[in-house]
């Protein structure tokens, strides 16, 4: 997933593991594209890759606006977002201030 994003120029790719913090998935991964036709060219690049390797996509949510796009793989749900929409929404912060406050409350 990580190759197909970068090969069509993503930007801060990022992987948030979440193994014992949520039920949602093991782990996010956060892309940028710089506009919102790359958002939807990374985004189907990634869907392809999915499916190339044999695994299935279960839901696309965003597309049409196509500012944050949210892949969800199962396992690993991939967000890619336009920058505007990635500093909005800031999700490395939201799931470091839950690791924070896991670690002051150990």
């Amino acid at each position: 997933m990580r190759e197909a994003a970068l090969d069509k120029k993503a930007e801060d790719v990022l992987t948030l593991p979440l193994e014992g913090r949520t039920i949602v998935a093991d782990a996010f991964v956060l892309a940028t594209g710089r506009s919102k036709v790359q958002t939807r060219a990374i985004a189907d690049a990634v869907v392809e890759k999915v499916k190339e390797s044999g695994g299935r996509v279960a839901r696309i949510e965003g597309y049409a606006d196509a500012g944050w796009i949210l892949l969800d793989l199962g396992s690993v749900v991939v967000h890619v977002f336009t920058p505007e929409q990635r500093a909005f929404y800031n999700l490395e912060r939201l799931w470091g201030a839950v690791e924070s406050r896991q670690a002051q409350s150990s």
